[in-house]
């Protein structure tokens, strides 16, 4: 048997233990893991992927999975928040065998029924009869293409197997989506490499061109190296390191379909003209090491040797790079065209300079800056403070959640800006890096302790497990209000104990929870009544239609209606 078949064999098993009840809950079904075990390595298997390929939290990832009866072919969702007009899906199908031989190739008929899927679900003037929980996200999908957005497509095809036949590509190529759709293999194999630890990178031969210039005398036990590099050599470096160079790279790349700088980039390289300006227009890599060495003996044209290099800006440059020359047959006509290189080699335990020079080399767009915040002081003083109260702060990411017992950052940053900072529409509206950047300081101020944080986690967790669960009788605006009702909550329990969010702290912490643990499901029903009332008073008794409920929830329509 293959290693890595084996690996994630072990690893699933361990997830559906675990998880059992969270899966029956989300996908609301009574199966058991007892008697039917195919299903639950299956969900599991899904949950995996989602996790480990989008890097969510355990929490994040259990609210994509939507395997079940009417599911489409659809296992997972993952939607991201719009970004200047557009939006990206990410679709998940899972296929695992029991047979762990890896020999089976991704069915054909499974990919040809997603085509068609794919064809109806993201035009809102189609009907198509779903489960609830992916009916509801595919209505809130719909509601953001009404406003103008413009989603852009991942297909994620899973199995513990190898990819599509030949012939299924022909499928594929002939959908007509254009660059609006990607199909991407995720096996085994890929999941081993994204779930490994990454060894230190030893480069040993990035060949400059021209004179480089090196400073070793201005700062004290550190060098900089300023040169020139062809942009075959970082396609070269790419090509046998892959994405391990951006391990401390901020920025994620965007692809060249829903980022305009990357086709920018893209567009430089294939004009002849442009390319033999390339030097000038980009702001050129900035790459830190624990060693560079090069001959000394030579005026120019050095051949570097690094050790634990990482490229901390200007993936997206590199990245651009790979891809437009992946896609040409020849590239010699690119030896002479440039890049520039900054070089930085740092003593190995000077985590704080290394981490304030990738912040500010990254910070003048401020994209999934979570990593680099979960380093703050507060961050810090919150972990220490929530140890004492019992619980694990995980500021870092981490692909195997824990218990209940453990807070995730994300999660917390969320339940703090929706429940404290009463921003349920921003939570629901806002990409994550907008927490990390435009309102971290509101989230993570001086003023917040652990037992706000705390509680304020516990309260969206019980809300989204409430929600989840639903009735027969439950209201159709459940699946899009958990925010607001977790902000309605807070308000409540603060005002049965009354005192004020400021008075919150780690003495009546307890005091706090078992209030909170006994009276829930009353403070539950009087939230929804109050949302009940304001929605009435927006649109009266009218009969609101899904999508119009979603883009409501999204926008922060009822907050006039709410506050007081």
């Amino acid at each position: 048997m293959n290693i890595n078949i084996s690996i994630i064999d072990q690893r699933i098993k361990k997830l559906a233990q675990q998880y059992e009840n969270n899966i029956k809950q989300q996908l609301n079904t009574n199966k058991t893991l007892e008697k039917d075990k195919h299903f639950f390595l299956s969900a599991a298997f899904v949950l995996l992927c989602i996790q480990t390929v989008l890097e969510l939290s355990l929490e994040e990832a259990l609210d994509c999975l939507t395997e079940g009866g009417n599911d489409a072919g659809i296992d997972g969702l993952h939607c991201e928040p719009p970004q200047e007009g557009e939006f990206l899906v990410t679709l998940f199908q899972g296929k695992y065998k029991s047979k762990l031989d890896g020999t089976s190739h991704f069915p054909e008929n499974a990919i040809i029924k997603l085509i068609n899927t794919i064809k109806i679900l993201f035009d809102p003037d189609k009907l198509m009869t779903l489960n609830p929980q992916l009916q509801v996200k595919i209505e809130e999908i719909r509601a953001l293409i009404r406003d103008g957005c413009l989603p852009t497509v991942r297909v994620m095809l899973c199995n513990n197997g190898l990819s599509w036949h030949e012939i299924t590509q022909q499928y594929l190529d002939s959908a007509d989506f254009g660059n609006q759709v990607k199909w991407l293999h995720i096996n085994h194999d890929e999941l081993v490499k994204l779930l490994q630890k990454n060894k230190p990178i030893k480069i040993e031969n990035l060949q400059l061109v021209g004179k480089a210039m090196i400073d070793d005398e201005t700062f004290d036990y550190q060098r900089i190296l300023i040169g020139k590099v062809p942009v075959t050599e970082i396609k070269a470096l790419f090509d046998q390191y892959g994405e391990r160079l951006l391990e401390r790279n901020v920025r994620r790349y965007l692809g060249l379909h829903k980022n305009w700088v990357n086709q920018r980039i893209r567009e430089s390289l294939l004009d002849e003209e442009s390319r033999k300006n390339f030097y000038f227009y980009n702001n050129g890599i900035t790459m830190i090491c624990n060693q560079f060495r090069h001959s000394r003996l030579q005026e120019k044209n050095w051949n570097l040797q690094i050790t634990n290099g990482q490229i901390i800006n200007g993936g997206q440059t590199c990245l651009t790079i790979k891809n437009t020359l992946d896609s040409l047959e020849h590239i010699r006509l690119f030896e002479e065209t440039y890049v520039l290189l900054r070089l930085y080699e740092l003593k190995e335990e000077d985590n704080n300079l290394i981490r304030n020079i990738t912040y500010a080399t990254n910070s003048q767009t401020p994209i999934n800056l979570r990593e680099l915040k979960a380093n703050d002081e507060i961050q810090r003083k919150l972990e220490l403070a929530i140890k004492d109260l019992g619980y694990s702060y995980q500021r870092k990411r981490d692909r195997m959640n824990g218990d209940a017992s453990t807070i995730a950052l994300q999660i917390a940053a969320r339940a703090i800006l929706a429940i404290w900072q009463r921003k349920p529409h921003v939570v629901r509206s806002f990409r994550e890096e907008q927490f990390f950047g435009q309102f971290y300081d509101d989230i993570f101020n001086e003023q917040l302790n652990a037992a706000q944080l705390l509680i304020a986690v516990f309260i969206l967790r019980k809300v989204d497990r409430s929600r989840k669960r639903g009735t027969d009788n439950a209201p159709r605006f459940l699946p899009y209000a958990n925010y607001f009702l977790a902000m309605l909550i807070g308000k409540i329990l603060l005002e049965k104990l009354n005192i004020s969010l400021e008075q919150l702290d780690h003495q009546n912490f307890t005091q706090a929870k078992n209030l909170l643990d006994h009276s829930f499901q009353d403070f539950y029903s009087l939230a929804i009544d109050k949302l009940e009332e304001a929605l009435k008073k927006l649109y009266g008794t009218q009969t609101i239609p899904l999508q119009r409920l979603a883009a409501t929830f999204r926008r922060g329509d009822l907050l006039e209606f709410l506050h007081g």
